[in-house]
């Protein structure tokens, strides 16, 4: 096991829920038809809703390993740049198949709205809820300190 703590596994996977509403929402926001591909897409946006999470939590890890405590590791490990940018990488790589109108265009299309709209909710929500599930898992207590609250909703 990667990460040696099935609490911490269970953690990174639970970024698949947060990327599979994004997923639902957007083919109707899009008047996108159901299709195979769109269900391809799932797949897709499910290992990259993963990755967002292990990156996330093996830089909350290392910096704990590093003797930082728990409180700062969440709000320091907390990556923006590193999670934004595998978010728009994989987005900005679906998009011109999103936008396509020619040839092959009604296949392409629905695996692409998934795909992008789940890695937006994906990204959003892993900013905002793998902080918080990381304390609430690792503190032993049920409150969110005042620095991880805050450093949620500043972002």
């Amino acid at each position: 096991m990667t990460f040696g703590a099935v609490k911490d596994a269970v953690l990174v996977f639970c970024g698949a829920p947060r990327a599979l509403t994004g997923g639902e929402l957007a083919p109707p926001l899009r008047r996108t038809p159901r299709s195979i591909t769109a269900s391809v897409g799932f797949i897709t946006l499910s290992g990259v809703a993963v990755l967002t999470g292990a990156v996330m939590v093996s830089a909350i890890r290392h910096l704990i390993r590093d003797g930082v405590p728990l409180e700062r590791a969440i709000t320091e490990g907390a990556l923006l740049r590193p999670i934004l940018m595998i978010g728009l990488v994989a987005s900005l790589g679906f998009l011109p198949m999103a936008l396509n109108t020619g040839t092959g265009a009604e296949v392409q299309r629905p695996l692409a709205t998934v795909v992008i709209g789940g890695i937006i909710s994906a990204t959003v929500l892993t900013l905002l809820v793998l902080p918080a599930l990381y304390w609430l898992t690792h503190s032993g207590t049920l409150h969110l300190p005042r620095i991880v609250l805050s450093r949620i909703t500043d972002e």
